[in-house]
């Protein structure tokens, strides 16, 4: 498997720390407002390198942090009126049902920055103490130029980086020893949360938040760390300083970054008005559908996000399902239960798809080319599979399509909510409210089934229904 290392600048051999284990961590959100699709992108991208290394057998350490407490959450609490963590925990609550619809796996581990202050307070002192960091009026700041290695990450140089800055006034830095130097620590403000320091009352840098909380759950070296390329520089770059200044080791083996997301071709952003919330899309798509759309195209690919590029990830994935559907028809019709002697080369044929959707996630987790690889098994289900089929060998074809869809975090099956035996009692009890002129319980159970997905239609026969 080789991963491209955003460290290296190239494709590497991915070589865990300990055999057969993976920690990883992924840069979780700012929770002041609903996620939106740009969030998802990183979401959806690392879940799916999370599920196929434990497809390959991997034991993943998976922790993804939540910032609740941050700048924006602040300002939205002054608005309401409330407390911080009114705001964070409402939104958190709101991002996970989020991630639950796109079928993102729970983390791990969750942490939360103000759980964390101890260890913040700690890694700060530690800093100091080994002349890294410096306390200025109770603001205590990274010293970049003592870490020699300050930009391997962004391959940015720190004499163009100070030149760049040297002419730049901003309110409260004339007090840094360099420009580029960053904030660990700061006073708190007016009406803000804060917390007791050996510097002053206030609050952590963003920087140290992530750094610290990726030691206490993953330790001082990690295999993996990953977000969108918009944190390399300065998050991702600073976190490496501060990581590797306090622990003295290096922190991350593999840096992996997602492309940008646009919008018709468009940044998104609120002031263009094609800002969209994964909420806003659900109003229109199945989340599944988001979901095959992002991983359509390859994670380190920018990605343009359009009503019609949605239809035909709606389409694409349909095609799946409906496959699997007219399978799962053909075993219910099948008069042979045990496998026949010339379907089994048609099974051991069928493998091949596995090793071209493998051989395409081995290669940096070329999604696109693993989608690929499930519609060529789609295509050759539907080619090799008729009435006369066994059930054994069908019920292959079906797991087979489940198995590599499930690889991605496809949902192709839905969970049945009703059995078919729950279906047809209800239905005789609500022939019998009829015929006792109880016509609201009649309604009431034609509106249970509905909500179900099951239409009824009233025949000469009888009542039929059906699976919408």
């Amino acid at each position: 498997m080789k991963i491209y290392n955003t460290l290296t600048r190239k494709k590497e051999e991915f070589v865990p720390l300990e055999p057969g284990k993976v920690k990883m961590y992924v840069c979780g959100p700012t929770v002041y407002n609903l996620i939106h699709i740009g969030n998802a992108r990183a979401m959806i991208c690392f879940d799916t390198v999370r599920r196929y290394m434990e497809y390959k057998g991997y034991d993943v350490n998976f922790v993804s942090n939540f910032t609740d407490i941050d700048d924006k959450i602040i300002k939205k609490a002054i608005e309401e009126g409330v407390d911080a963590s009114v705001i964070s925990q409402r939104y958190i609550a709101e991002c996970k049902k989020d991630m639950e619809s796109l079928n993102v796996l729970p983390a791990t581990k969750h942490p939360l920055a103000t759980e964390e202050i101890c260890g913040m307070l700690d890694m700060i002192g530690k800093l100091i103490e080994k002349g890294y960091a410096y306390n200025v009026n109770g603001t205590v700041y990274f010293r970049t130029n003592k870490f020699e290695d300050y930009g391997k990450l962004s391959k940015k140089n720190l004499d163009d980086l100070q030149a760049g800055h040297r002419d730049i006034k901003v309110a409260g830095e004339s007090e840094k020893e360099d420009p580029m130097d960053f904030v660990l620590w700061k006073p708190k403000k007016d009406n803000e949360p804060f917390w007791i320091s050996p510097w002053s009352d206030g609050r952590p840098g963003w920087h140290i938040e992530c750094s610290v909380m990726a030691k206490k759950y993953l330790g001082d070296k990690i295999d993996i760390h990953a977000g969108g390329e918009d944190l390399v520089f300065p998050h991702h770059e600073n976190e490496i300083a501060q990581s590797e200044a306090a622990n003295g080791v290096h922190f991350a083996k593999y840096w992996m970054h997602n492309a940008f997301l646009n919008i018709d071709n468009r940044k998104m952003s609120k002031s263009l008005g094609n800002f969209f919330t994964v909420r806003d899309i659900s109003e229109e798509y199945d989340l599944q559908v988001l979901r095959f759309f992002m991983l359509s195209a390859h994670y380190r690919t920018p990605i343009n996000f359009s009503r019609d590029l949605m239809e035909a990830s709606k389409n694409g994935l349909d095609r799946i399902i409906t496959s699997v559907v007219n399978l799962k028809h053909l075993v219910e019709t099948s008069s042979v239960d045990n496998i026949l002697d010339n379907e089994k080369a048609k099974i051991d044929a069928a493998k091949e798809y596995f090793d071209k959707f493998e051989a395409a996630m081995d290669d940096d987790f070329n999604t696109a080319d693993a989608i690929s690889a499930i519609f060529e098994l789609v295509k050759y289900a539907n080619s090799n599979s008729t009435g006369d089929n066994s059930k054994q060998y069908l019920n292959v074809l079906i797991s087979d399509i489940i198995k590599l869809s499930s690889v991605l975090g496809l949902i192709i099956v839905k969970e049945v909510e009703i059995l078919d035996t729950d279906i047809d009692n209800l239905i005789a009890e609500r022939q019998q409210a009829r015929k006792d002129k109880n016509f609201a319980r009649g309604d009431e159970i034609r509106d249970l089934l509905i909500s179900k997905g099951i239409t009824l239609e009233d025949t000469r026969e009888g009542v039929r229904w059906k699976r919408s």
